[in-house]
């Protein structure tokens, strides 16, 4: 895809950049849930840096802590200890209040729920960032998120006449639309085919390419996972390793040692 998103301001991103900032990044973080015989540790002293201008991913099997991981550092959730930054702000023992304005200000994020809002059409979910923020709407970035997404002849319907795919596609654009400094993405193409997932997936990379905007997102998929810059693995909520410029056959090689272990 040629990076020609409108607004484009040229800045070089990604890990092949030098850009060494950190775009979000944790520090020993542990989240547990629940209390004695019957606590459940999702994240056991996981510390792991995301750059900024990366595309970066984390996999791990199911209940390894992959979606937890995403949440707390996004702020969505709060570490049971151990810290997570945005940038240099420490978001982990930030107030409910202040929590919400960062993450209006600096974070999009993309759910696997979707949680579009029902009562509204595709083209004021897409918009509701700017009407919560009382800023004016980006115009030509919108048009081009709709467009690429496939969502034109979809503005004025609601999220109960569309597919899971494009609901999907749909949260994704209104996760974009405020151009943040972060977006974190939840399984970002489980509702999606083959080519709307590598479309999807192309975007993202591109966003990072052309905008200096950091990407992070869960996912099981390799091929999916072979558009990103790095992958961290976590199994039983720790950091077990990582793979930088990983393609199918490396993530899925890293995979079957720790499946053997």
């Amino acid at each position: 895809m040629e990076s020609s998103a409108p607004g484009d301001p040229g800045v070089e991103g990604g890990t092949d950049g030098g850009q060494a900032s950190p775009g979000a990044r944790t520090v020993e973080a542990c989240k547990q849930y629940g209390t004695g015989d019957a606590a459940v540790h999702a994240l056991r002293g996981v510390s792991v840096e995301f750059a900024a201008g990366s595309f970066g991913a984390i996999m791990g099997p199911s209940g390894s802590g992959k979606s937890t991981l995403l949440h707390c550092t996004a702020g969505l959730d709060r570490l049971s200890s151990g810290q997570a930054f945005i940038g240099d702000l420490e978001v982990s023992n930030l107030s409910e209040n202040d929590a919400a304005v960062m993450r209006r200000n600096r974070v999009g994020f993309v759910f696997q729920s979707f949680n579009l809002l029902s009562t509204m059409s595709v083209s004021e979910n897409i918009t509701l960032p700017f009407s919560i923020s009382r800023t004016a709407l980006d115009t030509a970035w919108i048009e081009y998120l709709v467009d690429l997404l496939g969502l034109g002849d979809r503005m004025d319907h609601r999220p109960a006449e569309l597919s899971g795919g494009q609901q999907q596609r749909v949260a994704v654009a209104r996760a974009l639309a405020p151009r943040p400094e972060i977006v974190f993405a939840d399984e970002p193409t489980g509702n999606l085919d083959t080519k709307a997932g590598n479309e999807l997936l192309g975007l993202l990379a591109d966003v990072v390419r052309t905008s200096g905007q950091t990407v992070v997102m869960v996912s099981h998929d390799p091929g999916a996972v072979g558009f990103t810059d790095r992958v961290v693995f976590l199994v039983d909520g720790r950091l077990v390793g990582e793979l930088v410029h990983p393609t199918p056959d490396t993530v899925l090689d890293h995979m079957r040692i720790h499946e053997t272990r």
